[in-house]
């Protein structure tokens, strides 16, 4: 986004919530966030969590509001808004992350986690600090890491067992020059879109699928245009919380350390949800009819090799990538 594109697109997300951060006569300071998920999903539930449990601890005098659903704009909008500090606090995909922050990268790599066990164990450890710590060259500061579920294919045409069953079809991806690398390397035609085009892109068939998770899936409604989902599990990449620099440290220090801890156990928070969620989806969509698929892992793995091998030229992405494995329980 240009220059001028970002600040007339801060002016008018201004507009739409206020530019306000007190109320109360000022008594109150209200931060604001966003998600492009709706209302009930995980991530949003942990935020909100995180603005409950603020507004108690300092007794009204911090609060959050919330936007959910893609009110604000797409992820990379929101992005922009929260390093400028129009926006205090965003979740977003990794994924989105990519290209602007390389570090995150290495938590996208195709096939670096073996389950969500292994990724949460991960999470928990030094490469999420170290992933954060270049965040604050651009305005950002990393909040929390919430893990997302395994990402897989779906789509409106037929089954998807092997990467030659993607051959031709138009996938939607994030704007991630990874994920754009490793749909060509499957044999799709990857598309980048914003989440909340991709239904009705579904429908009118300018797509015929996408990757993401299943509680993704099941929430957005796309199995009522894709019927086929394709359990690949090519990447785990997780979903983070960052707040801007500037809104931060307009914080006492105080504040700081009472928001960098809530957002902590936030990721609990999100965890359970997340769990309870996901199984419910898995049910809602056999319930619904759509034909879920067993992919041939090894056949994945081998088409996805060259990009991993690719991203692993860089000594850094590699080194994170290598600790990744090191961790893997089986």
């Amino acid at each position: 986004m240009k220059r001028r594109q970002l600040v007339l697109g801060a002016a008018a997300l201004c507009a739409q919530i206020g530019c306000s951060r007190t109320i109360d006569a000022g008594t109150t300071r209200m931060l604001t966030a966003s998600d492009v998920h709706p209302a009930q999903y995980p991530t949003v539930l942990a935020v909100r969590w995180i603005g409950e449990q603020l507004e108690l601890h300092t007794q009204g005098r911090l609060a959050l509001r919330q936007y959910h659903s893609g009110q604000l704009g797409r992820e990379s909008d929101a992005i922009d808004m929260v390093r400028l500090g129009v926006l205090d606090l965003t979740r977003v995909y990794a994924g989105a992350l990519n290209n602007a922050f390389p570090l995150t990268s290495a938590l996208c790599l195709p096939f670096a986690f073996d389950s969500i066990a292994h990724l949460r164990h991960v999470l928990d450890g030094p490469v999420g600090t170290e992933v954060f710590a270049d965040f604050e060259r651009r305005d950002l500061i990393g909040l929390a890491i919430y893990d997302s579920g395994a990402r897989c294919f779906y789509n409106a045409r037929r089954p998807v067992q092997q990467p030659q069953d993607l051959h031709g079809m138009k996938l939607r991806v994030p704007a991630s020059d990874m994920f754009l690398d490793l749909l060509r390397g499957f044999g799709a035609n990857p598309t980048p879109l914003a989440y909340g085009a991709v239904y009705s892109a579904l429908e009118t068939r300018l797509i015929d699928g996408a990757e993401n998770n299943l509680l993704s899936f099941h929430a957005s409604r796309h199995f009522e245009a894709a019927r086929y989902w394709s359990q690949s599990e090519h990447s785990h990449a997780p979903d983070l919380l960052v707040i801007s620099r500037q809104s931060f440290q307009s914080l006492d220090s105080e504040d700081q350390v009472l928001l960098r801890r809530l957002a902590g156990e936030s990721v609990a928070v999100m965890r359970k949800l997340w769990d309870e969620g996901e199984s419910a989806a898995r049910a809602a969509i056999t319930e619904a009819g759509v034909e879920q698929v067993e992919v041939d892992i090894a056949a994945f793995r081998k088409a996805a090799a060259p990009v991993l091998e690719r991203y692993r030229r860089d000594p850094h992405i590699d080194r994170i990538y290598r600790v990744i494995r090191e961790q893997a329980t089986g």
